[in-house]
């Protein structure tokens, strides 16, 4: 390492030195991995609820901001409400500021919701069920492109690495989720604001007990 380099805690590179290649961090799949719907919601809820009020903005600007141009701010969004939920869940200080900070990691979360959509959509015309698997498979991309400084295929593997432990209990946390979002829709769409960062902050939660942040992506928030 370069004397007196620094590590940006934002895009993983060094600050005055030569760049941290991506995928930098050495990552063993884990074994055994089953979902847990029911604690990883009621971790996510109770971390929701704690805040609910700044939870419900972060909601609003998301769905805003997608309603725009949801082809090119999904995967950085996304990636930036996961920061958001992970600061809350090491209760660190979280502002509304942080899921933009998704845009850091633009091109491998952009390149990666581009995928997943396509993959997603392929699966859906094959009657559906296909397609609810491959979205299970991919929930923790943008996770592993911010914790891990992952590119987008990288990202796409590992996470794919962790839901063929259980392939049917990480779909059925998807489908929970999705019902949620669904009975959030329905309560006059302002749900959506709640139900929303409930389950980033599901899967954020999910994340950290099947593998775990890097000790300098949490020293970094």
């Amino acid at each position: 390492m370069v004397a007196d380099a620094r590590v940006c805690p934002q895009c993983g590179n060094l600050v005055g030195g030569a760049p941290i290649p991506l995928a930098a961090v050495a990552w063993t799949a884990p074994v055994g991995v089953k979902a847990q719907t029911g604690r990883w919601i009621s971790a996510g809820w109770a971390m929701v609820t704690e805040d609910l009020g700044n939870f419900a903005l972060v909601g609003l600007i998301f769905v805003l901001v997608n309603s725009v141009a949801s082809v090119v701010t999904q995967g950085p969004l996304q990636t930036g409400l996961h920061l958001y939920c992970t600061k809350k869940l090491f209760r660190k200080q979280a502002e509304l500021g942080d899921m933009f900070k998704g845009f850091d990691y633009f091109l491998p979360a952009f390149v990666a919701g581009l995928l997943i959509g396509v993959f997603v959509f392929a699966g859906t015309l094959l009657c559906i069920i296909p397609g609810l698997v491959v979205a299970s498979m991919y929930k923790f991309t943008y996770l592993f492109i911010f914790d891990k400084k992952m590119d987008f295929w990288p990202a796409m593997e590992a996470s794919h690495a962790v839901v063929k432990n259980d392939y049917f209990g990480f779909t059925m946390f998807l489908i929970v989720m999705a019902l949620i979002n669904v009975l959030g829709f329905l309560c006059c769409i302002v749900g959506l604001l709640v139900t929303i960062p409930l389950s980033i902050a599901a899967i954020t939660v999910a994340y950290q007990e099947c593998v775990g942040f890097e000790q300098r992506t949490v020293d970094a928030l």
